[in-house]
């Protein structure tokens, strides 16, 4: 598996990634309209391309497809950590966060119920359960918090 910096011409595959991945890995935590607020079928590539390309965002590769994508902002928030359904499990989320979390004294995650145990095992703590509007439906996610500890 190679990470390397995000492409624009990344974009078509990754939001396909992103959509693949919240409705089937997500599913056992979140009803169907949640997973169709959250991920719709339909997401401006213009949108995803300008947030990827102004954070630090990476990707996993293995042959030539895209396996996983994340990204982390200047101040420390980690915005997004996605894995293929087919290669969940294989340490591909690993391998991204400890690219990113490398050069950070502190960082912030919102993560959903199906990502929460992966950040607990890699020492984030919850600070608080929140409640996130999205095509009218609240969908329930954790704000999350990782210091390093020297």
């Amino acid at each position: 598996m190679e990470i390397r910096r995000y492409r624009k011409e990344d974009c078509k595959e990754i939001v396909k990634l992103f959509y693949k991945t919240v409705h089937r890995v997500c599913c056992n935590d979140y009803s169907k309209e949640e997973l169709d607020a959250w991920a719709p079928l339909k997401l401006d590539l213009e949108k995803w391309n300008t947030a990827l390309l102004k954070n630090y965002s990476l990707v996993a590769i293995e042959g030539d497809k895209i396996v996983g994508f994340a990204d982390i902002d200047e101040s420390g928030y980690l915005d997004h950590l996605y894995v293929d359904a087919d290669h969940q499990r294989c340490r591909v989320a690993s391998a991204l966060c400890d690219e990113l979390e490398k050069d950070f004294n502190s960082i912030t995650t919102h993560a959903s119920k199906s990502a929460k145990g992966l950040f607990e095992k890699r020492g984030y703590e919850v600070i608080c359960e929140q409640q996130v509007k999205r095509k009218g439906l609240y969908l329930t996610n954790f704000v999350m918090r990782k210091d390093k500890k020297y």
